[in-house]
């Protein structure tokens, strides 16, 4: 794929271009950019379109990061500035990765014809991991 490296959040020219426009944006904007992608996603209608959904992991990633679990974001390919605490976007990050999963989605299908498919794939399963903690039920007794 045209603009992509790696299965990363951060690893395509869209989700870069996404890092920038946080970076440049005025601090009590960021918050409300990334809500804005996450909407974009889970607000689609038809097939989400790749960079739409590119923009959507990217965001998905920066909440997850915040999260009990997360992996915070590389700040090489990721955005430098600081962010503010995007937690409470955590229900509407979770939707949004799975409207990237769910067909009709470019991305989803442009990826399936990668031989690196499956590393993308476990990457958004790990995000939607920690947005999506198990129950406690499921998660097994900690004694």
């Amino acid at each position: 794929m045209t603009g992509t490296w790696d299965v990363g959040p951060f690893d395509n020219d869209t989700a870069g271009d996404f890092g920038v426009s946080l970076d440049t944006a005025a601090p009590g904007e960021r918050a409300g950019i990334v809500d804005r992608a996450l909407a974009r996603a889970v607000d689609a209608v038809g097939c989400l379109d790749a960079p739409g959904a590119e923009e959507a992991v990217a965001a998905a990633a920066l909440v997850a990061g915040q999260c009990h679990g997360g992996e915070p974001v590389d700040p090489v390919h990721g955005p430098a500035e600081p962010l503010p605490d995007l937690t409470a976007l955590r229900e509407l990050a979770a939707r949004a990765l799975r409207r990237v999963m769910a067909e009709p989605s470019e991305l989803m299908t442009l990826w399936s014809a990668s031989a690196e498919d499956d590393n993308w794939r476990t990457q958004i399963r790990n995000l939607r991991g920690v947005l999506e903690p198990q129950p406690p039920e499921e998660q097994g007794a900690l004694f």
